[in-house]
């Protein structure tokens, strides 16, 4: 199955137990159907600038905001094929445009040690950021397990359950083994709905009976402040 490289959606968050995630698998499964890439592990590297000038902005939640990550679904070495998004929000809209180059020529590219790996649009949009926000380094590993579902109608609606998310700061590489401090409570997941445009009728009802609300929540913004914000401020 081919990858999507282009996305523009609504994402919505809400921190949720296990038991009130295995109720909603139970009354959305008339509704869903497991993603094909549904059961992953998903390893990240954000990138910053050296004052971490990405992630203050984001957390100050602006109408305009911007990031960029390295992603993997399996542990990723040399010439295996990694995605490379650049990601933006604008007002409460989410744009996420990716490529696909091999993992060491990704890090090259992002960290300013080589030219694009593509001439295509997107890859020119992604370097057009590089040039704006240089130079860039890997700032933190986060990695977390998913399960995907998406809607049997409406296949652009997509509900994502994460747990097991941690994120470290050292040996920031999607090649290293999985560890890092967690970031959330145990028994606790996040949960997040991807839709093009209205939630689905069921999802808005059920959420209303089981009374999940919706909540703001970053994993690179909670790991910038429990991980690096504090050594930061110290130097």
């Amino acid at each position: 199955m081919a990858h999507q490289m282009v996305f523009k959606r609504y994402e919505l968050k809400y921190l949720i137990s296990f038991t009130q995630k295995e109720t909603l698998l139970q009354k959305i499964a008339p509704y869903m159907e497991a993603d094909p890439y549904g059961n992953s592990t998903i390893r990240n590297i954000y990138f910053d600038t050296d004052d971490y000038r990405l992630i203050r902005r984001s957390i100050e939640k602006p109408c305009y905001k911007e990031k960029i990550r390295i992603r993997s679904y399996a542990l990723a070495k040399g010439e295996d094929t990694v995605f490379v998004e650049l990601k933006k929000k604008y007002e409460k809209i989410v744009y996420k445009r990716r490529i696909a180059p091999p993992y060491d020529m990704a890090m090259a590219w992002i960290c300013g040690e080589s030219d694009k790996p593509c001439d295509t649009q997107i890859a020119r949009e992604i370097d057009a950021f590089l040039h704006f926000y240089p130079p860039l380094h890997p700032s933190v590993f986060l990695s977390y397990e998913r399960e995907a579902y998406y809607g049997k109608e409406d296949k652009n609606f997509r509900v994502t359950f994460d747990h097991n998310i941690s994120a470290r700061t050292q040996n920031v590489s999607l090649s290293g083994e999985l560890y890092g401090r967690p970031l959330l409570m145990e028994n606790c997941c996040l949960m997040e709905l991807k839709c093009a445009g209205g939630m689905p009728l069921f999802m808005a009802q059920l959420l209303s009976q089981e009374k999940i609300y919706k909540t703001s929540f970053s994993k690179y913004g909670t790991a910038y402040q429990r991980e690096i914000f504090p050594v930061f401020m110290i130097k």
